[in-house]
């Protein structure tokens, strides 16, 4: 046994910084298994799978709207340095993909957009991929803290936390996986994924709150409503239900 940054330098013949960044990242998966600790103890042997990044994909530009298919495993503060001028209106996890959007920086439409936000003006889709079997439609409007350590945020449900609204509806099942659809009218941080995870239905891939182990966190934020501007990401095949 080693720790297993090491061992995948050494296999991969990377860096221990590369090994270690890509294991942070969440893009190493150890014998099947997704790790997220480079220390994490590993077999000699164990045989290394490293997750490709692809690149964001432009939906909509104009002279004030940047419109971007953020894919996973990217973080959202990171397109502002990919595209020079633009600011970002709102985040998505690092492993939820789908529709992100940037304004002009310092432009009539950016303070226009970021007050839609802080009004929740904005209409927000996403589509998760969740363990067990979600029959009906339901709102969870259950208030959410979220504590910071050492750069890494949790949440949680809290009776004295901030107000929280989500509303579910199954598209699809199969076996025990449902297919949500899923509005949100707040943004608080991990909010679906806690709600989710609060009725026992984790999304997979969520190994944070509950979720079965997955490539990634089946998570898409699949359309985005904002000052006169509809903007959709269609899901990717793997979060479509065979």
């Amino acid at each position: 046994m080693d720790k297993a940054y090491k061992i995948l330098a050494k296999t991969k013949n990377f860096s221990h910084n590369l090994a270690k960044d890509l294991i942070d990242k969440g893009l190493v998966r150890v014998n099947g298994i997704r790790i997220k600790l480079a220390r994490t103890l590993v077999p000699l042997d164990s045989h290394f799978e490293i997750q490709e990044i692809t690149k964001p994909k432009i939906l909509l530009q104009d002279k004030d709207l940047l419109a971007l298919h953020k894919p996973p495993f990217t973080e959202s503060y990171e397109l502002e340095k990919f595209y020079k001028g633009f600011v970002l209106l709102h985040r998505l996890d690092r492993e939820t993909s789908g529709v992100i959007l940037l304004a002009r920086e310092n432009s009539e439409f950016s303070h226009l957009a970021k007050e839609a936000f802080k009004k929740r003006e904005v209409y927000k889709e996403y589509r998760a991929l969740v363990s067990g079997i979600v029959a009906e439609s339901m709102q969870i409007d259950k208030p959410i803290s979220t504590s910071k350590k050492y750069g890494f945020a949790k949440s949680r449900i809290d009776k004295n936390g901030k107000r929280a609204s989500t509303y579910i509806e199954p598209l699809a099942v199969s076996g025990k996986k449902s297919l949500l659809k899923i509005i949100i009218t707040t943004g608080k941080t991990h909010q679906i994924r806690v709600h989710l995870s609060h009725i026992n239905h984790p999304i997979i891939g969520d190994t944070i709150y509950g979720g079965a182990n997955a490539k990634r966190l089946m998570l898409h934020a699949r359309c985005i409503k904002l000052l006169g501007y509809t903007i959709i990401s269609q899901p990717p095949q793997e979060l479509e239900l065979q």
